[in-house]
This record gives structure tokens, sequence and C-alpha cells, in this order.
């Protein structure tokens, strides 16, 4: 079991880190016990810096002084004392499931306040899952009550929370993306073969889950793969990206229109594009207030082309107009581990990214606070209201608690 005893942060390290934790002991702060700090100086200089094929977007980067299971037994990465909080006096991580090498935990992270239950879906068109063009992705969920003070108490819980399968009539055709929306969940449905068109679902979050198609074409053309939906708190309007991962992940037709973000107003039914200029757009949400939109592009990472390194792995911020277009385009932040993929935003509109070590965290002018490492790709995470944390790494799924609160779930409601 995890104790909340907590390190004196004075001994740990020296230089700009000492500066960091000299501020954070006068003000009151010390390091909990699942966290360390991470200090940045002593890898500016590495000497001898790997080669491109050794060190790239798909190797963990290891700080020196560190190792993968060092890093693993204190996950809670301090890279500034802003951070200190948001991960609170006793943070905690803990694995409640694992699934060998079918990718059960992909995306799709949704918490529903009413019944305390977390959606979320396996990834489809990995080859290790079997789905895409012969078989669809499935939903899933947990029910929260099953976490306990107890559970969260352990890092390794695996076997004490039930993982649910959550069939949907009629069914949701390879689901990704997903998001709280008046009393339903939406999903972003990437479609399957040429025929099942890419749309987006309407879900209610309750058994026998009855869903509705609520948008499938733009003035009859079919969109390519929708990966991600997120509401805009202020207008109320839905956001959605459109990507090519079915093709590269052979199970939609090349590309049939422009790889974009779209705009959607239900009851107007109009639907128009918000940004362009991807290659592979990706995970989507929205500030607090709604006045600042983030996207990331996922392009370094082809599919069954590949990987290109000149391509982004970034996260973009735009302005959002009075009338609910984009504008003011400015790079957030280049993610050098992995990609970029879902992202959601806390109460005091600091961003979190899932990337490919973990859940990294911005404040909002792009300051990188800390990780939670997990040491492996994190697809996406969800808030569940205040100081909960489910995080989805493929073939595992992980509980965190922090002191922190998820912006949008329960105010969707």
């Amino acid at each position: 079991m995890v104790h909340a005893r907590r390190t004196s942060l004075a001994p740990l390290l020296s230089g700009a880190t000492a500066l960091l934790l000299a501020t954070a002991t006068a003000q009151g702060n010390n390091v909990p016990a699942q966290a360390q700090v991470i200090n940045q100086k002593s890898f500016n200089v590495l000497g001898d810096v790997p080669p491109p094929p050794v060190a790239n977007y798909s190797t963990l980067f290891i700080p020196p002084g560190t190792t993968k299971d060092s890093l693993f037994e204190k996950p809670f990465h301090i890279y500034d004392e802003e951070f200190l909080d948001i991960i609170g006096a006793n943070p905690t991580l803990t694995l409640l499931k694992s699934s060998g090498t079918n990718p059960m935990f992909h995306e799709a992270a949704v918490w529903v306040p009413s019944t305390d239950d977390v959606f979320f879906v396996q990834n489809a068109g990995d080859p290790a899952a079997g789905t895409g063009l012969n078989r669809s992705a499935i939903i899933q969920r947990i029910s929260l009550s099953q976490v306990t003070t107890d559970v969260s108490a352990e890092r390794n819980a695996t076997g004490k929370v039930d993982v649910h399968l959550a069939v949907a009539t009629p069914a949701i055709i390879n689901p990704n993306g997903a998001t709280n929306y008046r009393n339903r969940i939406l999903f972003a449905g990437e479609g399957q073969g040429s025929r099942v068109a890419p749309a987006l679902y309407a879900m209610s979050p309750n058994a026998p889950y009855n869903a509705t198609v609520i948008l499938d074409n733009y003035f009859g053309r079919q969109f390519n793969s929708i990966n991600d939906v997120a509401i805009n708190p202020r207008t109320e309007d839905i956001y959605f990206t459109d990507t090519t991962y079915g093709y590269v992940q052979d199970f939609r037709p090349e590309t049939v229109i422009q790889k974009q973000v779209w705009r959607f107003n239900e009851t107007s039914g109009a639907v128009a594009v918000a940004a362009d200029g991807f290659n592979m757009p990706n995970g989507i949400t929205f500030s607090p207030d709604g006045q600042h939109a983030y996207v990331t592009d996922t392009g370094v990472i082809q599919g069954f082309f590949g990987r290109n390194s000149s391509f982004p792995s970034s996260i973009y911020r735009y302005d959002v107009e009075e009338d609910g277009t984009f504008s003011n385009r400015k790079t957030f932040a280049f993610i050098a581990t992995g990609v970029p993929d879902g992202v959601h935003v806390d109460t005091k509109g600091n961003l979190y990214a899932g990337c490919g070590d973990g859940v990294h965290v911005y404040n909002p002018s792009g300051k990188l606070l800390g990780k939670i490492w997990i040491g492996s790709t994190v697809a996406n995470f969800q808030f569940a209201g205040k100081g909960r944390m489910v995080i989805l790494a493929e073939t595992e799924l992980y509980y965190a608690t922090l002191k922190a609160e998820g912006a949008f779930p329960g105010q969707l409601y």
C-alpha cells in the first residue's frame, strides 16, 4: 500500500532544481511520495547525443540519473513548482487492468456524473485488435464506485475493477473520440470501408445504450475518418477533427476530403470548416471559458506508411471569436516522445495531453509543468470530476488521484 509519506525537497538536487525546491519549500510544499523532481538542466548538454535511429519520436527519453523503473516508481514528474498545486499532497497512480497485446483501452474516455461510470473504446485498426475493416472496435465502461480508497492506495489493483461491454443500438462503427453532450455521449465514428461513412453518434449513457446518428456527411460527401470531438462551452457548438487514420490503418478509402477541423450546430444543421492546414488533425478541446481551442497534429505517425519526422507532433492554440470561428493560430507545444493525442483542460485552464510516455501537463502559456509518467503511450484520459483521472494506455488502464479538477464533464450534463 502507498502511504501519504512526503519526502523533504531540500537534499535531493542542486542548481536550478534546488532553486525550484527552495521556493516550493518556502511556500510549504514538499515532494509527495509518488513524485519526483526532474532537473531539465541536467540534460541540456548530453555530450554524446544518440543518433536519430536511436533517439526519435518512438523512443522514451530517460533523463540522466534515472531509469525507466525509477521514473515509474515515482510517476508524478515535477518540471515546475506549479505542478505541485496540480497534483496535491498525495497523488497516486494505480493499474486497474491489463489486456495483453490487445489495445482495449484506447480513446473516447467519458465520465458520466449521474452514474459515476467512465466509458472508453478499443483501438480501431490496430492489427493486435483485429478491428477496423472486418470488425468494429467496441465500447466499454467501468464503474468508479469500485475504485475505493483502498484500491487507489495500491499501485497494482488488477482484478478489483470490472470492465463491462456497452453495446450501442444501433452499433457505433469504429468509435474513437467522445465527449459529454446534452445528457448523452457524443461519439466520433471513423467509418468502415467505403460504404459505412464516418459519423457523429449521440448515445444514451444508460442501457440499452440507444444511439442516433446526428451527422454523416458534408453536402453529400463522406468525411475521411472522424477522430475526436469537443463542445465549445460558450456556444455549445460541436467541433470535430477529420483525418485519414482510417486509410493509413487500412479500413477506410484514400483521402476523400481535406483533413481539417469542422464545426457543427445541431440545432440549425449548419456544418462549416473551422480550421485547415493540418497533416493529421487529432485531439481537440477548449479552454474553460471557451475563448481558446487546442488542436493536436500527429502527422509524424503515418500508419502503414511509417513515420515522417518532418511532419508535426504538435499542439496548436487558436482564439475562438464570438461567432465561433477560429483565428490567431499559434504553436502551443511540441512533443518529443510520441505524439500529443487526446487533450483536456482543468478548471484553471491547464492543458493535459496524452503522449508517448504518459500525460503531459502545461500551463495556459505552454510551459511544461509536469508529467504523469506511464512509460508507454497514453492515447487518451479523462478527469472524473475533482481529484480523479482515468488514463487509457492502450493495453493498460490506470486510475490517478490528484488535486486538479476537470473543466467540462459535469458542466455539460
